[in-house]
Formats: structure tokens, C-alpha cells, sequence
């Protein structure tokens, strides 16, 4: 079984500015699940799926994003999921929870192998996560609030990941043409 992982990449300068984000907190904290996938806004979670399910998401993402215009996204500060995890705020989330929502129900259609989230949809840019030391959170959390960062992207395409073992890599790249 693979892990696979659906997400949006910003472009640049926006993709290189939060890598350079998440490459200060490795350095600061030494957490390094945060750098083992570039900027991204993850659309399906990780999900263990058999090989042949490359083939059969690529054929179904690729139906899907010819359906879907292209949108905008906001960025701006920063936020915590509790004291584990570090992101950058998605604002202007309007048109991002609706390609989520589209995306979503077209699996359920189409894809089922991917399952239900749980979740509510909270997207995010993950700056560090779980493996973020406890004794130096609150440090981080000061210095992250006094910080601003804001940044606006058009989003054309999003990509399936799949998990090498030691990191994400991108197998497929899905562009929005609707």
C-alpha cells in the first residue's frame, strides 16, 4: 500500500517565501515533518491506497480540474493548530471551500477508494507539525504573532503525491481549465 496526498502548490514568489518560512523553524526547532513537502494547501488527506490507484486518481483528478476555472487565494499571518502544529492563515476562502467542495463530492462519486474526512476543511500552509518541541512553542508563538505575512496566489492546478518512503513526491500535476 502507497500513501497518497492531494494538495495545492502556491506559485512563486509565494511557494519560495513559506519554504523559506518552514526551512527557519527546522532550523530554530530542528521539526522536520513540516519540510518534507513543499508549501502546500492539502485538498485530501494522506491516504493508503494500492499502486494501481495512481492510474485510477489521475484519470478521475484529470476529469475533474477540466471541469474547474481557475481562483484566488489569500495568505496572511500565522496560526496554531493547538501547540503542535505552525501555519500560515488562508483568508479569502470563498472560491477555495467551493473547488473543495466540488472536489470532494466528485470523489465520492468517482473516486471512492478516498475516504471521508472527518475533519471540517481548515486550510492551512503547515509551517511545523507534531514533531514541534514543547519548550519551544511558546517562544514561537511569540515571535509569530508580532510577524505579519500576507501574500495572494491564483491557483491553476493542484497534484497528487505520493510517498516515497523518506518524502512526498509529485506524480501528477492536474491544471484547471473550466
Amino acid at each position: 500500500m502507497n500513501l497518497y496526498l492531494v494538495a495545492l502548490l502556491p506559485p512563486e514568489p509565494v511557494r519560495q517565501q513559506v519554504w523559506e518560512l518552514k526551512q527557519e523553524v527546522h532550523h530554530r526547532t530542528g521539526s522536520r515533518n513540516a519540510v518534507r513537502l513543499p508549501p502546500h494547501i492539502t485538498l485530501v488527506p494522506p491516504t493508503r491506497q494500492p499502486a494501481a490507484f495512481a492510474a485510477e486518481a489521475g484519470v478521475v483528478l484529470r476529469d475533474f480540474a477540466a471541469t474547474q476555472p481557475p481562483f484566488s487565494v489569500g495568505l496572511q499571518d500565522f496560526n496554531w493548530f493547538g501547540n503542535r502544529t505552525l501555519f500560515v492563515e488562508v483568508v479569502q476562502t470563498e472560491a477555495l471551500q467551493a473547488f473543495h467542495t466540488e472536489l470532494t463530492a466528485w470523489c465520492a462519486r468517482q473516486l471512492p477508494a478516498v475516504p471521508r474526512e472527518a475533519r471540517p476543511f481548515r486550510p492551512h500552509m503547515t509551517l511545523a507539525t507534531r514533531d514541534l518541541p514543547a519548550a519551544q512553542v511558546p517562544e514561537l508563538r511569540q515571535d509569530f504573532a508580532a510577524r505579519r505575512y500576507e501574500a495572494t496566489f491564483a491557483v491553476t492546478a493542484f497534484e497528487l503525491f505520493r510517498h516515497d518512503g523518506q518524502r512526498w513526491v509529485g506524480i501528477e500535476t492536474f491544471h484547471l481549465v473550466g
